[in-house]
């Protein structure tokens, strides 16, 4: 049996294809989804049938924007995980095809001996799975990765023990500098709402994320409001090579409150003079790493 330290290195360290910046949350996607299997089921296996509905779900709501088909998008990490030793498959099939898959309803599942280990430990799950969400997006949609995948947030989030990932520094004045630099308000729609002294709902907001090799300098801020954080972080908005901003054609809303996102769009950014724009190859970034589709028709 593979000890706990073997497994919390082995799922936290995948194998993983990123150049030049690119998002690649595949495998850690697949590895949520099934330890949200294994939590709730007290097994990881995981038929084809449904992980491509599942996985591609996943992927196609927190990962990058792609061109490729859904069911291929699962198909990758569902076939390349094995070469990580942490995953089977219960028939040999080539790498990537989604064919053979659905042909035989192939089922993949956690080998053998990390599943007893985690199994056995649900400290380790959860250890694992806060390893996962913290290394690979941010504080403000990492909730909404674990409970999408089946895991409580709550409990994975909020836990004591520590993980395999030797996390970054951040930067002890960088949020006081960001919310201060623009007037403590969102930058977005100017909301500025402040109980005594202190901002209420305005946040600090890296443009490429801290968690992928953001900087906290002051070209890599914004201060928005939680909301606006909070779209900025899904890809339903953000900005265009000019600084102005930019809502995406696939954010839908109904009422009259969820409407004024549209109005955002073409808006351009006014920071007060001396605060620094962000700079083009962090927005550059965010266009292509986070923000979802084509942007709205002018």
């Amino acid at each position: 049996m593979s000890t706990r330290r073997e497994v919390l290195d082995r799922l936290t360290s995948l194998r993983l294809h990123q150049q030049q910046g690119r998002r690649a949350p595949h495998k850690p996607l697949l590895v949520l989804l099934a330890l949200g299997r294994l939590a709730g089921t007290g097994s990881s296996e995981l038929p084809w049938s449904e992980a491509q509905q599942g996985l591609s779900d996943l992927i196609a709501e927190f990962g990058p924007a792609s061109r490729t088909g859904r069911a291929q998008s699962a198909a990758y990490p569902f076939t390349r995980l094995r070469s990580d030793g942490v995953w089977t498959l219960s028939r040999d099939v080539p790498m990537d095809l989604v064919g053979p898959l659905s042909a035989h309803d192939v089922s993949g599942r956690f080998a053998e001996s990390v599943e007893a280990a985690l199994r056995g430990d649900p400290e380790l799950l959860r250890s694992v799975a806060r390893a996962l969400v913290e290394s690979h997006f941010p504080p403000t949609i990492a909730p909404d990765v674990l409970v999408a995948a089946g895991l409580d947030a709550d409990e994975i989030l909020h836990a004591t023990a520590p993980t395999a990932v030797a996390a970054r520094r951040r930067r002890g004045g960088w949020r006081a500098d960001i919310l201060r630099a623009w007037d403590r308000q969102c930058a977005f729609c100017g909301y500025d709402g402040q109980l005594g002294h202190a901002s209420v709902g305005v946040e600090a907001a890296h443009v490429r994320w801290f968690s992928h090799d953001g900087p906290d300098d002051p070209d890599n801020g914004l201060a928005l409001c939680v909301l606006h954080h909070k779209l900025f972080d899904f890809g339903a908005v953000g900005l265009d090579g000019g600084m102005g901003i930019t809502v995406s054609a696939a954010f839908t809303a109904r009422t009259d409150v969820g409407r004024s996102v549209y109005d955002l769009h073409g808006r351009a950014l006014r920071p007060r003079p001396g605060t620094p724009l962000p700079a083009p190859a962090h927005v550059d970034w965010h266009r292509r790493e986070v923000f979802k589709g084509d942007a709205l028709a002018a």
